[in-house]
């Protein structure tokens, strides 16, 4: 009887300890690292709150946030929306739609890297972005998309919505192929139409994905890094720069290992509110329907 107690907690142990050792011990490091002055080269002291203090008094930290703040509202609306009308369209079963599901998902299994390098090339005055609007008479003069602050970081923010549209799509068609097609029969014998079937069947049975790809969003948007550091480099006159660029480079390149873990925090505590926000507001909403 004590052996069959013990087996569940045998099969969560291997799954405990890599979260321990991955997650759990690194995180504690890093809040105790906030509170110590710390190199890499000399041993750590402990300075209690100086680092979230000076953090607070920087006027680069808030800018690094407001440019946070910035991608959140511009990618998170475009990728909770978007990508239910691409599931909505490759949910048809007409011949051929396995080519469109694959053709939607290719940016997503595209490196970043590779992404970026090719999106600096369509976004330079010269490149293709640039020859087709002004080849169409949209544009009079090649637009600095990369080089100028007015435009810099929402041509980033474009870069981020390709690449995860297709991802959050799967997610979408997923829950679209899970609501049951008995539904939406019963509907149409009580001469319901296509609107009505859409905002009192599908959007409501759709509630708890958009609820995880918000979530998921939030997230990506708030650490969002490779993009950045290959595209423009937190320029032009820090721009770009995130919290998580701030905190790469007072890491890595100043070796301000204790100040930018103090940043880690701060980033880890606003995400971890507004994925809270979401699941709490959101979560009501679909208990209600």
């Amino acid at each position: 009887m004590k052996q069959h107690k013990l087996t569940p907690y045998l099969f969560l142990l291997p799954g405990s300890v890599i979260l321990t050792v991955f997650i759990f011990y690194p995180m504690l490091q890093a809040i105790w690292m906030s509170f110590t002055e710390y190199n890499m080269i000399t041993d750590a002291e402990f300075i209690g709150l100086e680092n979230y203090e000076n953090l607070f008094d920087s006027d680069v930290f808030w800018n690094a946030l407001t440019n946070t703040f910035i991608y959140l509202i511009g990618v998170v609306p475009a990728l909770v929306i978007l990508p239910i009308f691409l599931a909505v369209l490759v949910n048809q079963k007409i011949k051929g739609i396995g080519f469109f599901r694959s053709a939607y998902y290719i940016p997503v299994v595209i490196s970043l890297v590779v992404a970026g390098i090719t999106w600096d090339w369509v976004y330079r005055e010269n490149g293709i972005l640039n020859y087709i609007l002004d080849y169409s008479g949209v544009i009079a003069e090649p637009i600095p998309w990369l080089t100028s602050q007015d435009t810099a970081i929402f041509a980033v923010m474009a870069v981020t919505i390709w690449k995860g549209i297709g991802y959050y799509m799967i997610i979408y068609l997923a829950g679209l192929q899970s609501i049951p097609h008995d539904l939406y029969e019963a509907a149409e014998m009580d001469g319901a139409n296509w609107w009505q079937q859409v905002t009192r069947i599908t959007i409501p049975m759709l509630m708890p994905f958009v609820l995880i790809v918000t979530i998921m969003s939030t997230i990506a948007a708030m650490k969002v890094f490779e993009e950045i550091y290959v595209m423009t480099g937190g320029g032009p006159a820090r721009s770009t720069e995130t919290l998580v660029f701030y905190i790469y480079s007072e890491a890595f390149e100043k070796l301000n290992m204790g100040y930018a873990a103090a940043g880690g925090v701060i980033l880890f505590l606003i995400t971890l509110v507004i994925s809270l926000i979401n699941l709490k507001f959101m979560g009501k909403d679909r208990t209600k329907t």
